[in-house]
């Protein structure tokens, strides 16, 4: 059985952006393109709710695009454990207090027993200085955390 990635937002907003000429973004794009040809199809993918409803957001026809790129991967549930888990997230101060999204993406993918999640969000999900804080709220809630990591870091080749 594929090892399981729930894939957020970001990740799918720098697989079908118009090319930046930023280097720091555009390498994330190119990184982000090539692991979606070439390591994708090793794992069982999901999204959220959640997901579709940010990337749906802004112009429209950047959101379909982003929309068409998900529309058969399955969804997983928000349910009421990641609710609270989301919360608690919050209230522990391993997330910070705006960034309820953040906290639930990470909740939802503890709850629905995903192994790696894959952002792009190093300021709020994949940040070296809150992994550890992070880990310990989702398993005191009785889960096992997703790996917080990029494309690059789940072997994205270039």
């Amino acid at each position: 059985m594929a090892q399981s990635v729930y894939i957020e937002s970001s990740v799918i907003s720098y697989l079908v952006a118009r090319p930046n000429r930023d280097v720091v973004v555009a390498a994330r794009q190119t990184i982000t393109e090539t692991w979606w040809q070439n390591q994708r199809a090793e794992f069982d993918l999901f999204v959220s709710a959640l997901v579709v409803q940010e990337i749906a957001r802004g112009d429209a026809e950047a959101s379909e695009k982003r929309l068409q790129a998900v529309k058969n991967i399955p969804l997983l549930a928000t349910s009421p454990e990641a609710q609270r888990l989301a919360e608690d997230l919050l209230a522990k101060g391993a997330v910070p207090a705006n960034s309820e999204e953040d906290a639930l993406h990470i909740a939802i993918a503890a709850a629905g027993g995903i192994e790696f999640l894959l952002t792009w969000n190093f300021k709020h999900i994949n940040n070296a200085q809150t992994k550890a804080v992070i880990t310990a709220v989702v398993e005191s809630h009785g889960f096992a955390c997703p790996i917080l990591c990029s494309p690059e870091e789940l072997g994205a080749e270039i």
